[in-house]
């Protein structure tokens, strides 16, 4: 996803570039470039912002339901663990969000190519109170897992979880400057694109 918001910041930058023609058939190319890269930008946007706002419900999908049973609010994580030698990511790492006490999240897990997932909680920015280990020996019964203290199942994978959890934070950081920088250069895209030529308007010589 970074990679596609760094090729739109490009392309905005290029269309926002071609301003300077002003005359000739230069002008005429420009403003059709700078409207392809302005509808595709803002269909990109649209398509990025609606599938965020949707739930994340997926079909033959694991639900994990979890419960902060804990007197303070947690931001969990969630990470699955792989089974496959030739996979990408051994590790793929969600943000599942803060959970206040008493409440819960559901999540959504593809698990045809993994029986592992683990879980972290954390109190502020980077102190993990929490971590657990769950296995899933039948991959049609969801889980419900409540949170009840602060643990802390293995030192080890915890500290895995915890790298993979910075690579995620780091990579949503650059992903975020880098839609800021391309709406910006959306709005000053659209806002060329419908800005009126100011001709001047010839005095009235007085009578």
């Amino acid at each position: 996803m970074f990679y596609l918001f760094f090729l739109l910041f490009i392309a905005l930058s290029a269309g926002l570039f071609s301003t300077v023609f002003k005359t000739g058939s230069f002008k005429t190319w420009a403003r059709i470039f700078r409207v392809f890269v302005v509808v595709i930008a803002t269909a990109v946007f649209a398509y990025y912002f609606t599938t965020k706002s949707l739930t994340k419900f997926r079909q033959d999908s694991l639900t994990v339901q979890m419960i902060n049973k804990l007197p303070f609010p947690l931001d969990f994580y969630i990470i699955k663990v792989n089974g496959e030698k030739d996979a990408a990511d051994i590790y793929e790492t969600g943000h599942v969000g803060s959970i206040r006490s008493n409440f819960y999240r559901i999540e959504y897990l593809d698990m045809s190519n993994s029986d592992e997932f683990w879980i972290a909680g954390f109190m502020g920015r980077k102190n993990m109170v929490y971590f657990s280990q769950h296995s899933v020996p039948n991959k049609n019964e969801d889980q419900i897992i409540e949170i009840q203290n602060y643990i802390n199942q293995s030192q080890k994978l915890s500290e895995i979880a915890e790298k993979q959890i910075e690579v995620l934070k780091f990579e949503n950081m650059k992903t975020a400057i880098w839609i800021t920088l391309d709406i910006l250069l959306l709005f000053l895209n659209v806002a060329l694109l419908f800005k009126k030529s100011n001709k001047k308007i010839p005095k009235l010589s007085g009578i």
